[in-house]
């Protein structure tokens, strides 16, 4: 985890009253870090092989196999879902799914961090085992506002031989159902 990642999720972290959703959790390490922290934190990620790493290492956080476009869990759930590069992997036709889904699941206050890799335009690359998708902060965010969701900050960061960083911070105001982006 990188410094600054780390104190802009425990920043906003410490202030939630309520569960947290890992959306995307990997390994389980944020979901862990966040329940260390004594927040009720649950995890989910779609590969299997992520999940059960993150149940035998981390014994004390939940854990649950699931995809981000389809949440399985009720709406207003959570009073804060962070999703740290969990959405890479959708393009520009399906980035609206995962992000109706946060606000969905969003209790009314509740705060979404996203992560991303950041770049002057959407483009394809090369990652793991199947391409990711960079994204201009301001598009990325533009699509979260559609999902119905306030972008309070944004952040970017860059090191030599890194790609650049960016994250969003947004909260559900109000509760009207998001209209999907065409």
């Amino acid at each position: 985890m990188h410094p600054a990642d780390r104190l802009l999720v425990e920043t906003w972290a410490t202030q939630t009253q309520g569960p947290v959703l890992d959306a995307g959790c990997g390994p389980g390490h944020w979901t862990h870090h966040l329940t260390s922290h004594g927040l009720n934190a649950y995890g989910i990620d779609l590969t299997p092989d992520f999940i059960d790493h993150a149940r035998s290492t981390f014994s004390r956080a939940h854990f649950d196999i699931a995809d981000i476009d389809h949440i399985p869990h009720p709406d207003d759930t959570f009073a804060l879902v962070l999703s740290w590069y969990s959405t890479i992997h959708h393009t520009p036709d399906t980035i609206h799914r995962p992000l109706i889904e946060f606000a969905r699941v969003l209790a009314p206050g509740g705060v979404l961090i996203l992560g991303h890799f950041a770049g002057t335009s959407v483009q394809a690359f090369d990652h793991a085992v199947t391409p990711a998708n960079q994204w201009p902060t301001t598009e990325l965010a533009a699509v979260a506002e559609q999902a119905g969701l306030t972008v309070i900050e944004t952040h970017q960061r860059t090191a030599p031989g890194h790609r650049p960083h960016g994250a969003i911070v947004a909260r559900l105001d109000d509760h009207e159902a998001p209209v999907p982006a065409q």
